[in-house]
């Protein structure tokens, strides 16, 4: 892959570009998973990575997502570092205990002696007509566990500069691809990096109300604030790429400015991670509120069959939804069960 800075690559392919260039730059980076080698991963990738690398570099793993994070931790702890990949979301739960129990808590369990500088790649969420276990917005597992960075990038330039970043990191990332926009295309340049890690970026400035969003809602979340926009409200939008650490500062500031804030993301909203950021918007920016906070994610159901995952999913209907029940005047009261 031969990407420049004018050249249009797919989100896929920013991917593959930036393992290519860790490879390169780095001889203790190592990738492995599922089906990475050969095949070029399910998604494609890893694809010719092997070809280019080697098979001592890049290779195939049994079907034993345990052992493969289990192999990792023992790799991370002897100085290389793995990039490993859960081929769907939900495939990744047998890895919990190793994640959990040991990739999250040894550099806290030896005083900061143990680095663990592992990146988990986590394809997640739906809008590719899947079922269970290859839909799954599975973020909260891993944001509520303490030791674990958790990030998602929503285009081909921010899935480079985060993919490097997170591998250069000393702790441990789970780095959650948005399936649904592996094929859209952009441009990167791989002499750039982000803001930071653990940092949230303004998508696109607005002055009536703040849309928070990541992932594969960013998309829609960005096609709703230009719909607002024809019926009359800026929409600022926010794409917190991390999800742990929360950038709050980066957000609160955004909805000092609005007063007002919608949360859209997939992932079922009863504990879904927009629970937490209305939370803590409710405690630092009570006071700047025009309205409470106000949440548009799925159902609080199983992840449904292809042909219903349209209704699932948030659209732009739904966020203007939520958009024109802020109580922009006295006559617009929440809709039951909406907070």
């Amino acid at each position: 892959m031969t990407a420049t800075l004018d050249t249009k690559v797919s989100l896929a392919g920013a991917l593959n570009r930036a393992l290519a260039d860790a490879l390169s730059e780095d001889e203790r980076v190592l990738v492995f998973g599922e089906d990475v080698g050969t095949l070029g991963g399910v998604f494609r990738v890893t694809d010719g990575l092997t070809d280019r690398f080697g098979e001592a570099r890049v290779f195939d793993t049994p079907l034993a997502e345990a052992g493969i994070v289990g192999t990792a931790i023992g790799m991370a702890m002897n100085g290389l570092r793995p990039v490993v990949e859960m081929q769907f979301d939900a495939f990744a739960y047998p890895a919990f205990e190793q994640i959990t129990s040991h990739l999250a808590k040894l550099r806290n369990r030896t005083k900061g002696h143990v680095e663990l500088p592992v990146v988990i790649r986590v394809p997640y969420g739906g809008g590719i007509g899947g079922v269970e276990h290859h839909c799954d917005s599975s973020e909260v597992y891993y944001t509520h566990t303490a030791g674990l960075r958790v990030v998602t990038p929503a285009t081909p330039a921010d899935a480079y500069t985060l993919l490097r970043e997170a591998i250069d990191c000393p702790d441990p990332v789970v780095f959650l691809e948005p399936k649904r926009r592996y094929w859209e295309k952009g441009t990167i340049d791989p002499t750039l990096r982000s803001p930071g890690l653990d940092r949230s970026v303004v998508r696109l400035e607005g002055s009536d109300v703040t849309l928070i969003s990541y992932g594969g809602a960013l998309g829609t979340t960005l096609e709703a604030a230009e719909a607002a926009a024809d019926e009359g409200y800026q929409a600022e939008v926010v794409d917190l790429r991390s999800l742990a650490p929360f950038d709050l500062d980066t957000v609160a500031a955004s909805v000092r400015r609005t007063g007002r804030a919608v949360v859209v993301h997939e992932a079922s909203r009863f504990c879904g991670y927009g629970a937490e950021i209305a939370a803590q918007l409710s405690e630092t920016c009570f006071h700047y509120l025009e309205a409470p906070v106000l949440r548009v994610g799925g159902f609080d159901i199983p992840y449904p069959a292809p042909n219903l995952e349209r209704h699932h999913l948030p659209d732009v209907d739904r966020i203007l939804d939520a958009i024109d029940r802020l109580q922009w005047d006295d006559s617009a009261p929440l809709a039951d069960g909406e907070a």
